[in-house]
């Protein structure tokens, strides 16, 4: 398909104003929620296909999130599509203020292949309920799920309106050249520094959801048993392939030992002694991905896995332990089921090796102590922050998701997702009825009476 031509299309039916109305955002919304039921099957078998997804980790990853979105969005709609009431100036009076939620226009949504339904589809409910026309680009290297994806939509929703264009990196270069009233990046800092250049050439908005290298602390006094297993939870959902999952691991030396130990017993009770064989673990996109990721095994001492198979894209929950601060794996994203794990004998000498890093898209900590968290909270910084658990901060419709800095621009997620694709216009209406002079020249009062005035009516 034609970016140039999709994108007028779009334009066109935008300009209509058919989006604006409550009722129908209200019934695109139901739409989308009748479609991503009646295709459930079809987008459980592509996850599999695309990156061998367990259909219990499928549904409650993928497409859960998206229903949890969309029904969120149902029950709040008209909540947010209300103008709020602003104060007005006093030099205004008599008058009324107030911002006004408008559609951008035409958004463009461009998805990373890891979480394929889920990052495409939860941006698109907050495209929808902001009123705004749609074009899709999913990842071509989750193609099975792109294809389920292009069905759905397709048969959802006029191509007018949302459309899903698929194809190789050329095609997304060549919907960047277009003009957008919204763009919506998820995928890596590389690519989302050029989209960023891209949306810069039109001064188009955009949201970037990107990742980074999510670092995890476990102090002296967390449950070890409680803390491995939600960091293996974290860690090795999806093959490792999550933008949040936890990157490394700063561990208290005291507690060093345990851990690790709990890791292990933790990886074989979730996955067995042979995870290749388990129903519940994944495999690795593709074989530029899978050799990427063996290739940082050699950098510490594999304490768990370290098993591949090529053949399958299989490799095994991995626990590293001794890799240098300087190595690749210490340093790069991993996004990948390889979990180093390096000591720490302060607290605070942990903090200040995070300080130096790019800001990350979040940070897990565990420890009862408040007023270590609260430390922990003030010395960093980061997109979002998952105390005692790994992930869970991301899946509320309550609390914005989005990165900071090298880990993204925006948020979205309940309301934020509305906003992300939303104009607060400001308006002022003032009466006709009363016109005092005041304002107009030739001055009728003394500079000095002026100021006086000024800093009553506007705080100057």
């Amino acid at each position: 398909m034609d970016a140039a031509i999709a994108v007028e299309r779009q334009r066109r039916f935008f300009l209509t104003g058919a989006t604006r109305s409550h009722g129908f955002r209200l019934d695109q919304l139901r739409r989308l929620e009748d479609a991503l039921l009646a295709h459930e099957p079809s987008l459980l078998a592509a996850l599999h296909a695309d990156l061998r997804k367990p259909a219990y980790e499928a549904y409650s990853s993928e497409i859960a999130l998206v229903l949890g979105e969309i029904r969120h969005a149902v029950r709040h709609l008209r909540s947010w599509m209300k103008p709020s009431r602003r104060r007005a100036p006093w030099l205004a009076w008599p008058s009324r203020g107030s911002t006004r939620p408008e559609p951008r226009g035409v958004s463009l949504i461009i998805g990373p292949w890891n979480y394929p339904v889920q990052l495409m589809l939860s941006p698109l409910v907050g495209a929808l309920a902001a009123g705004n026309c749609a074009v899709l680009k999913p990842s071509e290297f989750a193609a099975h799920t792109a294809a389920a994806i292009a069905q759905l939509v397709g048969g959802a929703f006029p191509e007018g309106y949302v459309t899903v264009i698929n194809g190789e990196r050329d095609v997304a270069e060549a919907l960047l050249r277009e003009r957008f009233d919204a763009i919506f990046f998820t995928g890596s800092t590389h690519v989302g520094r050029s989209v960023m250049a891209a949306a810069a050439r039109h001064l188009t908005p955009v949201t970037l959801e990107l990742g980074g290298k999510s670092p995890c602390l476990v102090c002296e006094d967390a449950p070890i048993d409680v803390a491995a297993r939600r960091v293996v939870w974290g860690k090795y959902m999806n093959a490792g392939q999550t933008c949040v999952a936890p990157d490394f691991v700063f561990v208290d030396r005291r507690i060093r030992d345990a851990f690790l130990a709990s890791l292990q017993r933790a990886i074989r009770d979730f996955y067995g002694d042979n995870p290749q064989k388990s129903p519940d673990y994944g495999r690795i996109i593709n074989r530029r991905h899978f050799d990427r990721l063996v290739a940082y095994l050699p950098a510490g001492r594999i304490e768990h896995g370290g098993q591949h198979d090529a053949s399958d894209l299989y490799l095994a929950p991995t626990v590293l332990s001794g890799a240098a601060d300087d190595a690749p794996v210490m340093q790069e994203e991993i996004f990948g089921p390889i979990l180093p794990v390096a000591v720490f004998d302060r607290l605070d000498d942990a903090l200040a090796l995070l300080r130096d890093r790019p800001t990350p898209l979040a940070l897990y900590l565990f420890t009862r102590d408040r007023a270590t968290q609260e430390h922990v909270l003030d010395a960093t910084r980061s997109g979002g922050v998952c105390i005692n658990d790994t992930l869970t901060h991301m899946i509320g419709q309550e609390l914005p998701f989005g990165g900071f800095g090298d880990s993204g621009l925006g948020a979205y997620h309940g309301r934020a997702s509305f906003d992300a694709f939303t104009h607060h216009r400001s308006v002022l209406r003032r009466s006709l009825a009363i016109d005092p002079r005041l304002r107009y020249p030739p001055p009728s009062i003394s500079l000095a009476n002026m100021k006086r005035a000024m800093r009553f009516l506007l705080g100057a």
